[in-house]
């Protein structure tokens, strides 16, 4: 080949190319918003101890897919209980597991399960007063992590809190992260999942409910707050904070008290230390 040729070769594959990018750079390209993430299945729970604590719950156990040839340690006793209540138990190939899952971590076992029943506002007060107690309520405003949810949840459960309320748009549900993260506690949670947390704000007013919002830049710090009477605490967003007309609703805002050069604290710890707070004085009154 001619060096004459051999450029004539070079020109023709550099040609090429850039024609190929060209088509690529006039090809319509979706946009960033049209990205649709998986959607989490509400419908399953997985994981060993998650579906065993679900039979010890309220939860309705429909089904339960093991891995094939997984017989071993805790999967043996899901089966056995299985088989006692009258749950159907099949085997299937680990692949379909880690298909229907909603994390890698199943450890090889999935629960298909009867919906989460959400209750009312209502409920939640009424199991403040069959307590002979003041109402404690959570109200998480667009929370989107279900490790935050899942972790909010527990603490709540041993901090006193009657209920939990979630808004039904830009927020996690319960799914079965969130009953692995709470490690059984959604089992004994009330949790109301409503369309205008606004709205419900107003409601708990009208029924003597004082409401703080949590924030950075609070009216008082947590350690200054009064938590007598009826209290619920609203945690927002994880990126964002409180939506503004939820804040707006608040009769106070709250913040807790930060020395570190990170100037945030994490939805779920913020809300464990508020919680506590609340806790702290009830307990201290009792006394």
């Amino acid at each position: 080949m001619t060096k004459k040729d051999n450029k004539r070769r070079i020109e023709y594959e550099f040609n090429k190319e850039e024609e190929k990018r060209k088509r690529r750079d006039r090809a319509p390209r979706a946009p960033r918003e049209a990205v649709v993430e998986q959607e989490i299945n509400e419908n399953v729970i997985e994981g060993r101890n998650p579906v065993l604590e679900a039979f010890d719950s309220k939860i309705t156990v429909e089904k339960i897919l093991v891995s094939k040839g997984d017989s071993t340690g805790s999967v043996i006793k899901i089966i056995s209980i299985a088989k006692e209540k009258g749950i159907p138990v099949i085997e299937v190939d680990r692949r379909k597991l880690d298909a229907i899952a909603n994390s890698p971590h199943h450890q090889g076992v999935v629960a298909y399960i009867t919906p989460y029943r959400y209750v009312e506002l209502a409920d939640i007060l009424k199991i403040a007063s069959d307590r002979n107690e003041k109402p404690f309520i959570m109200i998480l405003d667009e929370i989107e992590d279900p490790h935050n949810l899942g972790s909010i949840i527990r603490t709540a459960e041993l901090s006193g809190v009657h209920g939990v309320i979630i808004p039904k748009r830009r927020s996690v549900g319960v799914n079965s992260t969130v009953f692995k993260t709470s490690a059984g506690a959604v089992n004994h949670m009330a949790i109301a999942k409503v369309t205008n947390i606004p709205r419900i704000i107003d409601e708990m007013k009208e029924e003597g409910v004082f409401v703080y919002g949590a924030d950075m830049k609070g009216d008082s710090f947590s350690y200054n707050t009064n938590f007598d009477g009826g209290v619920a605490l609203v945690i927002g967003n994880e990126g964002k904070g409180l939506s503004r007309l939820v804040r707006e609703k608040c009769d106070g805002i709250v913040s807790i008290p930060m020395v570190g050069k990170v100037n945030s604290l994490n939805a779920s710890v913020a809300a464990g230390i508020l919680m506590y707070e609340v806790m702290k004085s009830r307990i201290t009154k009792v006394k």
